[in-house]
This record gives C-alpha cells, sequence and structure tokens, in this order.
C-alpha cells in the first residue's frame, strides 16, 4: 500500500512540477525583447502635480506637463487617452469609460496583461492592460468583447477602464509590460 501511495505523490508531484514549468514559458513568452532595457527600467516620467493645462482649441490635444517620451497618458478628468511616441508625439487619442474605482494621480508601469478573462462586473473582455490597484482593486484598460462602453454599476468596485474595441486593440499593441503609463486629472 504505501508503494502505491508514493508512486501517486511522485506522479502529481511531476505533473504539477511540469505544470509550473508551462505556464512560466507562456508568461515569458509574452515577455517583449526589450523589457530589461534602460528605456522601460528607467523611472517613469515625472508629470505635472496639478491639473495639466489643456488647449481650449483642441480638447483632443495631449496636455502640457504629461510627462515625455513613450507612454500612455490618461486624463481621469477628461476620461481621454493619450498613446505617445518616444518624440512626443500622439499615436492615437481615445474617449475611455472609467470604472467605479480611479487610480492615483502619477506615474506608473504595465504590470500585467490578460488576452481575453470576465471583468470583476461580470462583462467578458478582451485586450486587459493593467498598471496599478487602488484599495486591492486592481486598474487597467480593456475592451468589452460586446464593444459595450456602458458606465459602470456604481455598486460593483471595478478599476476597468473601458474602450471600444479598435482603442483596446491599439493599446494592447503599445502598452507592453513596462510601458510607461501617466496619470493625470
Amino acid at each position: 500500500m504505501a508503494g502505491s501511495s508514493s508512486g501517486i505523490v511522485a506522479g502529481l508531484t511531476v505533473a504539477a512540477v511540469a505544470t509550473v514549468g508551462f505556464l512560466a514559458y507562456q508568461a515569458s513568452a509574452s515577455v517583449p525583447a526589450g523589457l530589461g532595457s534602460t528605456a522601460r527600467a528607467s523611472a517613469p516620467p515625472a508629470v505635472a502635480t496639478s491639473k495639466a493645462p489643456r488647449d481650449r482649441k483642441n480638447p483632443a490635444a495631449l496636455p502640457a506637463g504629461s510627462g515625455r517620451g513613450e507612454r500612455v497618458v490618461y486624463s481621469v478628468d477628461d476620461d481621454r487617452v493619450w498613446l505617445v511616441a518616444e518624440n512626443n508625439k500622439v499615436n492615437h487619442t481615445f474617449k475611455v469609460t472609467p470604472g467605479t474605482v480611479d487610480p492615483a494621480m502619477g506615474s506608473y508601469f504595465v504590470t500585467s496583461r490578460s488576452n481575453a478573462i470576465t471583468g470583476t462586473d461580470g462583462t467578458p473582455i478582451q485586450h486587459v492592460v493593467r498598471f496599478t490597484s487602488t484599495n486591492g482593486i486592481a486598474i487597467g484598460f480593456s475592451a468589452a468583447v460586446s464593444g459595450a462602453t456602458a458606465e459602470p454599476d456604481p455598486t460593483v468596485k471595478s478599476g476597468g477602464i473601458r474602450e471600444s474595441i479598435e482603442d483596446g486593440a491599439a493599446m494592447w499593441e503599445f502598452a507592453t509590460i513596462g510601458q510607461s503609463i501617466v496619470v493625470i486629472h
């Protein structure tokens, strides 16, 4: 009897080690080649400590004081995102629908990504790009698989910042692990 129990334990151990190895390989395969480079390993860009000035004639223009270099800029007040290239030119800008929990103003890095999961509100989502958490609530960008960008249920704590499917795909391509995210008012 003892011999068969130890065989079962050994088999389960081998299966567990193989599973962990496979998951580690999957995680490492999704990390961009430049993650260890100084471009992504340096401190996030400095941002203005007060509300960033806006261009009154062009409200979609990148606000001054939102950092320098390649980054994602997210305005909590304007519900807008800018994908900014290394030369400080805006590649793409779009409106978003924030969750019920906002991130604090500041600089962050993309910490994790998921291609497709279920959001905290039960909605199937894709192209999830996470960059911080607030009181245990993960904060990140995502697109509902259905394409819906409806206002969130105010009774559910959600840090999901919803994008259209098209904008979610652009974010997914731009904001890889280690990408700077700047949150402004």
